[in-house]
């Protein structure tokens, strides 16, 4: 079977593909994997895609089920050489212990995404796995339409009505991520599609050392949609810095364009949205749109929970406002209007009534209006809070188990009886004086949280690290790579430091710069360890 490298469809021995007019006698050029490389004795590799500072992605054909896929692999520029006609990396000497954290990182990164196939839009991965001295990613390879080809198709923007049903398992997807300890950190439309059956996917994964300034990598922002935060060196990304991004594409969905850029907006925080467009979406959208794209943290929505929240206060009451009107006038019938019904009321006295549920409707609006309102900061802050109401009765249903204390295991021994619970495994665990090391120190949404949903309830667990401070181990004599393990069983980072050494060879540990084995660190904690590069050369010239 002869493929096309631009689309794998057969071509037979056509040197031009008859379906894509790709050109079989080109060559893939280094440092990209070559046409027709076969990875895990499966997967036969075509042309390149696109390709970032972390990752670059392939279109693929699986032999083994016969379908087009993408691969994804990790190939993080600077950081190795892969000479022309080869498939292995061999990474830079000074780089291994950076290259090996972020390889790392990517594989936890993508198996994360890999075990939540159940959101509708997220990309399905299929496959996570190493080779050639990298990692490899499977993603699906559907039918899809680029989302600012979508837009520009619908004369430019779209309506909110059909906004909301996009939009709203994208919040899902990304809240599903974040409960997991990882984002997406590239919402934007350039990462968004639109499958065949109307629904939006996203695309663009990296993990967060791509998504930001001053890491070993090169970045990859997106230009009015990327977070002020994002702009600054190694700026912790959080749940908040998505939701810049969620709210920059949605604002993008509904008037056509991009806020300006961050740093832009910094000087300026203005967001520019015709009158028309103002008019024709809901005073809470505008106001969710407002809250989600302030520039200062402090003041940008928190959660995805609150935006969801936002996105859909008055799409809820209006659904109980129209339930009354429907429900009033179907007790009435048209002779009757005028007249008391069975029971005893007359049509003036529910036309007040009708109209006081109104009213009070209007006033709950008004209220959530005031709440969401961007104006609202001229009265006095960014946004109205209103104290909690404490309920007449105790709820009965059923809530959140306790899961705290236990191990990983044992947590979900404790819930397999419920399918309807799903436990996440927060990756960016947390080191405890306390808390006994892979015991679970904390759960999202705590226990005795109120089951009031019928579909999936996702517990986030942060695990413990142990103790806060951990001891220093022998590395003296040991390979790099013997290092490098035994400092990350300790929970600690190290960086190499390169020395001429008359006792040890090249690439031996001698032993730390600052301190010695068995000194007390933090989690954590970088420490920069001495490598030999072997005995100093001499001059053997014979000068005199």
């Amino acid at each position: 079977m002869s493929l096309c490298m631009g689309c794998m469809q057969e071509i037979g021995n056509e040197t031009i593909c008859p379906n894509c007019g790709f050109d079989s006698s080109e060559q893939q050029s280094a440092p990209y994997l070559p046409y027709g490389t076969v990875l895990a004795d499966r997967y036969i590799v075509g042309a390149g895609i696109d390709t970032n500072g972390e990752s670059t992605r392939y279109l693929s054909f699986d032999k083994q089920t016969g379908n087009v896929v993408i691969i994804c692999e990790f190939l993080p520029m600077g950081l190795f050489d892969r000479a022309e006609d080869t498939t292995e990396l061999k990474v830079n000497y000074e780089d291994r212990l950076v290259f090996r954290k972020l390889k790392d990182e990517f594989v936890n990164y993508y198996r994360i995404v890999s075990e939540l196939r159940e959101f509708s839009a997220l990309m399905d991965v299929h496959n996570v796995f190493e080779e050639n001295n990298t990692a490899y990613v499977v993603e699906e390879n559907e039918d899809l339409i680029p989302f600012t080809e979508y837009v520009k198709r619908s004369s430019g923007s779209i309506e909110w009505d059909i906004a909301r049903p996009l939009f709203m398992p994208v919040i899902s997807a990304l809240e599903a991520l974040h409960k997991r300890g990882v984002g997406h950190y590239a919402i934007a439309p350039k990462n968004m599609y639109i499958t065949s059956s109307g629904k939006i996917k996203i695309s663009g994964f990296s993990t967060e050392n791509e998504r930001k300034r001053g890491t070993a990598l090169k970045s990859q922002l997106f230009k009015g949609a990327a977070a002020p935060e994002q702009y600054e060196d190694n700026f912790p990304l959080d749940e908040i810095t998505d939701i810049y991004g969620f709210c920059a594409t949605l604002f993008y969905a509904l008037t056509g364009h991009l806020p300006k850029s961050a740093p832009e907006r910094l000087k300026d925080s203005r967001l520019l949205m015709s009158t028309n467009t103002v008019k024709k979406l809901p005073p809470h959208v505008v106001s969710a749109l407002a809250n989600g794209l302030q520039v200062e943290r402090e003041t940008r929505i928190t959660d995805f929970d609150e935006l969801r929240s936002q996105l859909s206060v008055a799409h809820t009451a209006k659904a109980i406002q129209d339930e009354i009107s429907r429900t009033a006038s179907m007790s009435l019938s048209q002779g009757e209007a005028s007249q008391k019904g069975k029971n005893g009321m007359s049509g003036t006295t529910i036309f007040i009534i009708s109209a006081a549920v109104t009213a009070l409707i209007l006033g709950i609006i008004g209220v959530f209006w005031l709440m969401q309102n961007p104006l609202a900061s001229m009265f006095g802050g960014n946004r109205v809070g209103t104290e909690p109401t404490t309920q007449a009765t105790e709820w009965t249903g059923a809530t959140i188990p306790k899961l705290t204390g236990m191990t990983f295991a044992e947590a979900e021994e404790s819930v397999k009886s419920n399918p309807q619970i799903k436990l996440l495994k927060n990756i960016n665990d947390e080191y405890s004086n306390d808390v006994a090391e892979g015991d679970i120190m904390t759960q999202n949404p705590p226990a005795g949280t109120k089951v009031d949903q019928e579909d999936t309830i996702l517990i986030s667990l942060t695990i413990s690290k142990g103790k806060q401070n951990r001891e220093l181990p022998k590395l003296e004599g040991l390979t790099i790579d013997e290092a490098s393990k035994a400092l990350a069983k300790q929970g600690l980072l190290a960086t190499p430091e390169y020395q001429y050494n008359d006792k040890y060879n090249d690439g031996i540990v001698v032993g730390y710069k600052d301190g010695q084995a068995g000194d007390s660190v933090e989690y954590g904690k970088n420490v920069t360890i001495i490598i030999s590069k072997g005995k100093e050369p001499t001059d053997e010239s014979g000068d005199e």
